[in-house]
């Protein structure tokens, strides 16, 4: 998606190497609000089978989120007793709240949550930041939806969580299957960038999050689980539904008139480094002919009614010209917001005057063929004329997309910031990352322990902070 500003602030994605004693590579949050009942063996299973499984440097974050109860008391606790596990503290509650603050400090290059049930499998979680370490992808979720999970949940659940997805389809046009399955993870380096741009702190955090970055041409990769549904959690369906259905329409609304500035997100070309020092690539070429064919059948519906509606007092080339000049203008501003997704005033009076150019070829190409079909017969059929600029108006309408494409809005009119520049022979962006900053509302305490850990625990009953789709 092009703007006026200046795009690709996201390095290429690296590999991420092993990291040296004490650099964790994965950082899992656990966001948790009056858990002291599930929360001990919840996380000593996962730290059990991080330990014995994870090949990398790991920690886990608890972040609690304006519990009531003992919560904080048992976070600290584990913080104390576990090693690579530490507690964060925040005053007020919101999932969405608690993972923003917990990764926007982290150090860690590759972030995660799982909600604090455990519903899903862990044997996902190494397949789930994978591609992120690999730099094969910038996201990662699990799906329940997808063809190969084994789900266990009722049938209301069931119901409502594949509603929702329907809903994201049909409004914002999303591709992922699966936007509240509580299992996600995330590159910090795109995080660093994403994270400003979502506004909600609650449920609704991980759909926006998913969004935006699909939005924004980022890759996601989804992992099937296996999950297993409490069938005791009381769940606040009417209030959720409507926040979430809230949350749709104001990021909807936000899309459609382009005040999100996705071109942050926006990646090098290829992530190969052959491909880096590339120039010049044609990008989003099939986006923008779809977009194209779109203004330019409803621009030509329009260039008939003024014709038709011209020819009624005037000559026909009287007619043509005017209804091709008013045309024109609608159609270069609507291919330059829709097509090509420029944002802004800046240049606009220049590619309006590009655009008159462009005008001025198809005048003379319309007029022409009119030109030779009075020629051909002295008193033509009004439908013969339209026929006849109707084909015109398709030669027109190719040269005119090539035309905007390589002059009009040309890709390398678009500024390269320095940090683009730079990308490519930049050191990955988690190695020069400055320390974490100072925690706001938080106390964090990382402190090795030797204690054994316990069998695999039962699943816990439910609580207000799981996922209830």
């Amino acid at each position: 998606m092009r703007t006026d500003s200046s795009p690709g602030t996201l390095p290429a994605r690296e590999h991420l190497p092993a990291a040296g004693a004490g650099t964790p590579v994965l950082d899992v949050v656990i966001p948790v609000h009056n858990e002291e009942k599930d929360l001990k063996p919840c996380v000593r299973r996962l730290h059990e089978h991080l330990t014995r499984t994870f090949p990398y440097v790991f920690r886990i974050t608890i972040a609690d989120n304006a519990s009531t109860d003992s919560t904080p008391h048992v976070a600290g606790r584990l913080a104390e007793r576990l090693p690579q596990v530490r507690s964060v503290r925040l005053e007020q509650k919101g999932r969405g709240r608690a993972l923003r603050t917990v990764w926007s400090a982290s150090d860690a290059p590759v972030l995660a949550y799982m909600d604090v049930d455990l519903s899903t499998d862990l044997n996902a979680l190494l397949p789930l930041v994978a591609p992120l370490i690999s730099g094969h992808s910038d996201l990662a979720i699990g799906s329940r939806l997808s063809r190969s999970s084994r789900v266990v949940r009722g049938a209301k659940r069931e119901f409502i969580s594949r509603s929702y997805n329907l809903i994201l389809r049909g409004s914002l046009q999303a591709r992922f299957s699966d936007a509240q399955c509580g299992f996600k993870a995330i590159r910090r380096d795109v995080a660093q960038v994403l994270l400003p741009l979502v506004e909600d702190s609650g449920w609704f955090f991980d759909t926006e999050l998913l969004v935006l970055s699909e939005r924004a041409g980022l890759r996601i990769h989804e992992v099937p689980v296996d999950w297993v549904d409490d069938p005791d959690s009381t769940v606040h369906i009417v209030r959720t539904a409507t926040d979430d259905l809230k949350g749709v329409w104001r990021v909807g609304r936000a899309l459609a008139t382009g005040s999100l500035p996705l071109d942050r997100l926006a990646r090098p070309f290829g992530d190969d480094p052959r491909d880096r020092n590339i120039e010049d690539v044609p990008q989003g070429l099939a986006r923008q002919l779809v977009g194209f064919c779109v203004v330019g059948v409803l621009s030509t519906l329009f260039y008939l009614l003024l014709y038709s509606g011209f020819r009624t007092f005037t000559g026909s080339q009287t007619a043509n010209g005017l209804a091709l000049l008013v045309s024109a203008v609608a159609n270069t501003a609507a291919n330059r917001r829709l097509t090509f997704g420029v944002r802004g005033r800046g240049g606009a009076v220049r590619h309006q005057a590009q655009g008159l150019v462009v005008f001025g070829i198809g005048l003379a190409l319309t007029s022409g063929s009119l030109a030779a079909l009075s020629t051909a017969t002295s008193d033509p059929a009004h439908s013969t004329e339209l026929a006849v600029l109707v084909a015109a108006n398709l030669a027109a309408t190719v040269l005119r997309f090539l035309l905007f494409r390589a002059w009009v809005f040309p890709d390398r009119d678009r500024p390269r910031s320095p940090e683009t520049a730079a990308a490519p022979s930049a050191a990955p962006d988690w190695q020069n990352a400055p320390a974490a900053p100072s925690w706001q509302d938080a106390t964090l305490r990382l402190q090795p322990v030797r204690s054994p850990l316990p069998a695999r625990p039962s699943r816990p009953s439910d609580s207000d902070s799981r996922d209830f789709r």
